[in-house]
């Protein structure tokens, strides 16, 4: 640890890493932070590192189960939440001075991207353009390019599947994370550092509705119909279903938290469709309202790290029975 520099602390620590740091704080993990924050878990460690050497003192204390924050974590944390405080204030003090961006905003994504990301992003927003309502529609991926094709929303925000038809939208990149197995604890596959569909086949495999299509596909390159004697509407549900000893499934690892790691066991997904690649869609040839076009932009601009889709799951996760960080 170097010594606590003000000017240093000025020049070098940007309002990113401090919202990386209150999210390490939030979901008590590193590697949760990162996918949080849509950046490389290695990069995640690394500007907390360069942050604790500035404050000259550690900020996180690491332990078997996560992270907390130090006495002078917690001083950085309050200090921190103002901060980020006092600019909400400042963009709706802005924002009253002037007409700004205004009118509705409808926008239909999936359960899966809402919880992890999208509903933190509306909510920022919605600080940004007051003047700004935004409605949310949740439904299945499948409709969410049907309903933007047909004018019926503004836009949407969806996972990429092999048999999903783009026709009528045009297509953004917005982010990505992985699919993860997950096993019960003392399953024989738990002591596997990764696994396939195939390993999975022969156990019983729990589907997530969102998973269905990307099962029967796999299951067809394997020469065999995908079978499942439990189909759920949510990844929640198949999780829990899996820690009461009835199956293993496939869930998007931003789903998983803190608690959760403590009751499954959670492996590195090894087929070639394991990244999970999010897309914004608004309908093809049609210019975005001013209220799209702030929402697209705010939802484009976020980090994105080209290393971080290639980060095993242990590295990304920080193995919830070893040190993090």
């Amino acid at each position: 640890m170097g010594t606590f520099n003000r000017l240093h602390l000025i020049r070098q620590v940007d309002l990113f890493t401090l919202r990386l740091f209150l999210s390490a704080i939030e979901e008590q993990q590193i590697g949760l932070a990162a996918i949080r924050e849509n950046i490389a878990p290695s990069t995640a460690t690394k500007r907390i590192q360069v942050l604790e050497d500035i404050a000259g003192v550690e900020l996180l204390e690491r332990g078997p189960k996560g992270v907390l924050p130090s006495p002078a974590g917690a001083v950085l944390e309050r200090y921190a939440r103002s901060i980020f405080g006092s600019l909400d204030a400042m963009r709706s003090e802005i924002a009253a001075l002037t007409e700004g961006v205004q009118g509705e905003l409808s926008v239909v994504s999936a359960r899966t991207i809402v919880v992890p990301f999208l509903a933190r992003e509306i909510g920022e927003f919605g600080r940004e353009y007051p003047m700004v309502e935004v409605g949310l529609h949740e439904t299945e991926n499948v409709d969410i390019v049907r309903q933007v094709a047909r004018g019926e929303a503004d836009m949407g925000v969806f996972a990429a599947a092999y048999d999903l038809d783009l026709d009528g939208i045009d297509v953004i990149p917005y982010r990505q994370d992985r699919l993860v197995a997950v096993v019960p604890q003392g399953h024989r596959l738990g002591a596997n550092t990764a696994v396939t569909f195939q390993d999975l086949a022969s156990e019983r495999l729990i589907a997530p509705r969102a998973m269905v299509g990307a099962f029967r596909a796999a299951a067809k390159r394997l020469g065999d119909e995908f079978r499942s004697p439990h189909r759920v509407r949510s990844c929640e549900v198949a999780i829990e279903l899996v820690h009461a000893g009835l199956g293993v499934t496939v869930v998007p690892e931003c789903l998983l938290d803190h608690a959760l790691l403590s009751r499954v066991t959670v492996l590195e997904f090894d087929e070639p469709w394991a990244v999970r690649r999010i897309h914004i869609a608004t309908p093809s040839g049609r210019m975005p309202s001013p209220a799209a076009q702030a929402f697209i932009h705010q939802l484009s601009a976020r980090p994105v790290e080209g290393d971080a889709a290639e980060e095993s799951l242990c590295a990304a996760l920080a193995a919830h029975d070893a040190p993090v960080g």
